[in-house]
């Protein structure tokens, strides 16, 4: 089902998947021509010790983007996805509870592309990799489990209150400034950092910044409590929507 979901959105294109691959590299080098040439922004003297100055604004947005997308993706789609498939409430015994997985799974498929394509810029202009990058996957793996506890939650509320996804929408728009996207933590003033690390992506952003740009160890400490809080997000998601989904049928 996820490859379906994949093939799908590319089919009848031209380039077919190929695009899985060219929009990640257009985006990059729009946002290096944009904020590194054009504007010339300048980062902390961690950013650039490590890369050159119109690289450097180009790297911490486009990994702080390629999470937040597949955040973004998978929970704006959640709330409509048992309302696009309402053959297999209806008429199938089908088990409903994959469908976040399936959309998971097509968004980690293009957020693997942008990391590659990340991967490929950073051997170009330095030349090498931070060995770091082994604990990339340990970082996303609580992400994961959030989302599709939250997706769990989004997709059965969805089917009962519709408006849900028109609030999705807002509350998203809302995340992507209220995330260390165009500016990392370290940016802000410690008075207003600690509010910040209540979002749940400003901490696996910053953390898969350190250990891709920066080669840094991950904060250990941290991974442990936000694998659980994820964890307890995860379950309570799932326990709501099996108990939820016995009334999918008769709303639908």
């Amino acid at each position: 089902m996820v490859k379906r979901e994949v093939i799908g959105r590319y089919r009848g294109s031209f380039l077919g998947l190929l695009w899985a691959f060219v929009n990640p590299i257009l985006m990059l080098a729009i946002y290096t021509f944009v904020f590194g040439v054009v504007f010339k922004v300048r980062l902390d003297s961690q950013s650039t010790e490590l890369y050159d100055d119109k690289f450097a604004f180009a790297l911490l947005l486009f990994t702080g983007l390629i999470l937040f997308n597949l955040f973004s993706e998978c929970l704006s789609r959640s709330p409509g996805l048992v309302l696009a498939n309402v053959n297999y409430v209806k008429k199938v015994i089908f088990p409903l509870e994959i469908l976040p997985l399936v959309s998971l799974g097509s968004a980690l498929f293009h957020a693997g592309i942008s990391f590659l394509v990340l991967f490929t810029f950073i051997l170009v202009i330095d030349h090498s990799i931070h060995w770091t990058l082994i604990f990339l996957p340990v970082i996303l793996l609580p992400l994961l489990l959030l989302i599709l506890g939250l997706s769990w939650m989004l997709a059965s509320i969805g089917v009962y209150v519709r408006d849900i996804g028109q609030f999705i929408g807002l509350i998203l728009t809302m995340l992507l400034f209220m995330s260390p996207i165009f500016y990392p933590a370290s940016a802000l003033p410690e008075s207003v950092r600690d509010y910040l690390f209540l979002n749940p992506l400003t901490f696996v952003i910053e953390q898969a910044r350190a250990v891709t740009l920066y080669g840094q160890l991950p904060d250990w400490s941290g991974l442990v409590v936000y694998y659980m809080l994820a964890s307890i997000v995860a379950w309570a998601g799932l326990m709501w929507f099996m108990k939820t989904r016995k009334g999918f049928a008769d709303v639908l």
